[in-house]
Parts: C-alpha cells; sequence; structure tokens
C-alpha cells in the first residue's frame, strides 16, 4: 500500500494519549484568578482523533486510561467525537490521566501540564498487538507514547504489525520534554522512531532537537525525505512550512488571524492536513489547508471542540484573503 493509497482509505488507527483539558473562564482569565474553567478532550493523539472525525474520516485510539472518573471523562469525550474507544484500556492503581490547566489568552500565556504517573504510558505490546491493522488505511502516532515504558515498546511494536499490513506510518514528532528521562533518550528514540515513518511533520524546534541543535534541524528533516521518509513537513510558526519530498521541496504561508491561544494548532494541522489527503487534494492544497485549520484552531476555545468541519474550513478560506507569503 502506498502512502497516498493508505491515507485514501480514511480511516486512521492513531497511538497515543486522551486526557481531559481545563480551560479557565471566561477567555482571557488567568488561572491563578480563575474560578470557573471549562473541560474538554485533551492528549494529542486524541485531539488528531477528533479533528479526524470532524472532517468526516474515521479514526480509532490506542491507549490507556485512568480507571476513575478522568479516565471515564476521556472515554465518554472520544465516544462523543466518535472516536473508535474499542483499544482504549482503563487501568487501576496508582495511573492518572493527563491534566492539562491552559488560559484562553496569548499574552503570558500559561499551560501546566500534569503528566506524573501516566495512565497512556501503560500501554502494553499486548494492547497493540489485539489491533487488526488490516482494517485501516495507516497509522498515525506522536512522540508522547516514546517517553516512557511500556508504551515505547508498545508503540515500536505497533509499528512493526502495521508495516506487515501494509499501513504508512505517520508521525507526529509533538515533542514535550518534561516526559522524558533526557534529552539523550528523547533524542535517540525520535531518531529511531523517525526513520521508520513515511510522513513526518514537526516544528523547528523539534526537528533541531532531532538533530542536536535548532541550526540543523532543517537539513535533518531534508535528510529524512531523502533517504526513509515519502513526506517531511518542517514547520516554522508565523513564517510557514517547508514541505519536502524526494522530488521537491517547496513552502506555504500561514493564514493571519487574531489568536485566542496559542495551543492545539499542531493537532488541527495534522487532521486537516491528512483528511485533506484522504479528500484527493495534492500535496501543497492539504499543507495549506492544514495551515487554515490550525489558524481556526487557535481562535477559539479548547483543543478538541475547536477542531473545524470540513464546511467551516470551506467558508474560512472562501472568506479569508489568502495565506501570507512564505
Amino acid at each position: 500500500m502506498t502512502v497516498i493509497s493508505g491515507i485514501r482509505q480514511n480511516n486512521f488507527i492513531i497511538i497515543g494519549r486522551a486526557g481531559m483539558d481545563f480551560y479557565a473562564d471566561p477567555p482571557g482569565t488567568k488561572t491563578e484568578e480563575a474560578t470557573h474553567f471549562f473541560s474538554c478532550l485533551g492528549g494529542s493523539s486524541a485531539n488528531i482523533g477528533a479533528a479526524i472525525t470532524r472532517h468526516g474520516g474515521k479514526a480509532a485510539l490506542v491507549t490507556s486510561v485512568s480507571d476513575d472518573a478522568i479516565g471515564r471523562f476521556a472515554l465518554n469525550e472520544l465516544r462523543r467525537y466518535e472516536v473508535d474507544a474499542t483499544h482504549v484500556k482503563s487501568v487501576g492503581g496508582e495511573a492518572r490521566n493527563s491534566l492539562a490547566v491552559i488560559e484562553s489568552k496569548v499574552e503570558d500565556h500559561q499551560s501546566v501540564i500534569y503528566r506524573n504517573g501516566a495512565a497512556d504510558f501503560e500501554m502494553t505490546v499486548e494492547d497493540v498487538s489485539a489491533v487488526d491493522y488490516g482494517s485501516y488505511g495507516a497509522l498515525i502516532t506522536t512522540g508522547t507514547v516514546f517517553a516512557a515504558e511500556p508504551s515505547r515498546s508498545a508503540a515500536f511494536h505497533a509499528f512493526d504489525l502495521a508495516r506487515e499490513a501494509g499501513l504508512p506510518l505517520i508521525f507526529d514528532l509533538d515533542y514535550r520534554p518534561y516526559s522524558w528521562p533526557s534529552p539523550e533518550v528523547a533524542s535517540e528514540v525520535y531518531s529511531r522512531a523517525g526513520a521508520l515513518c513515511d510522513v513526518i511533520i514537526g516544528n523547528d524546534l523539534e526537528f533541531g532537537f532531532m538533530a542536536g541543535g535548532i541550526d540543523k534541524g532543517l537539513d535533518k528533516a531534508r535528510e529524512l525525505a531523502a533517504t526513509t521518509a515519502e513526506i517531511v513537513i518542517y514547520k516554522m510558526g508565523e513564517e510557514g512550512a517547508i514541505t519536502i519530498t524526494r522530488d521537491d521541496e517547496f513552502r506555504t504561508g500561514v493564514y493571519s488571524v487574531t489568536a485566542l491561544k496559542p495551543t492545539g494548532a499542531g493537532d488541527s494541522f495534522m487532521g486537516g492536513f491528512i483528511a485533506s489527503m484522504a479528500a484527493g487534494h495534492d500535496l501543497r492544497t492539504s499543507v495549506l489547508r492544514g495551515s487554515a485549520c490550525a489558524a481556526i484552531v487557535v481562535t477559539r476555545v479548547g483543543c478538541a471542540p475547536a477542531m473545524p468541519t470540513t464546511a467551516e474550513l470551506e467558508d474560512f478560506l472562501a472568506e479569508h484573503p489568502g495565506p501570507t507569503e512564505p
């Protein structure tokens, strides 16, 4: 199965975490001054799943959640967004779901992430082995699954099983330093995972981290595209993105908006990009549509609930003057 044919099946198995996000309410409120909070689905992989289903695609999540009220909240939210939770396991003991306390403000923005004893790190080889990978078109994962055992070994085993079933592997780098025992371990594991993947998406800091220096990140992205990956997208924030394949390299701009918050853009980009590729758009158009989805999300409260539908994306594109010059 080729990367494009797999994506166009529009049915994805996603390895990663689901959690709870708390947003200080109303928007603009600092966390330390808040008396009310808005709760919603969180976790990068769960957010990507929600983004895909909002565009009409199918997504199933493989992860672990805590066997408590917060874990059940995450399960309920996954079902509300029509993300298949068949392979989401509840775990007891001291494991706890990840929790993010976030502000809907840009200036002096604070996001506080609680990841001690994270339940999603309890995902096992047995959990990923229970998946029928042949039922899906592609596997998507984010970097946080590799930060601790047994999740790390389980994720690499899922890669092996997906490969055996002919699925392309899509990797959102999503580097979160607080989840890792050391930068050295993270760099080695990221490099190992990146070398196995067909589509790799990350920002300049993440590629720079993999390469051992921010000034080496673009060269690392180009190296991956020249050797193992078919599509590499090197995101540069307000400066747009560089998309690299073995035959081409092009730059795209961003859609300027007045942001309410800085969070959720990466997950929305991934969902919009993948959904656009699944719908038959070419690579450049899909990157731009992913960028438009990222722009929409930062103008709304939350991550999962802020993900646009395809109709909302089309309305945005029709009304917006267009992307910046790259």
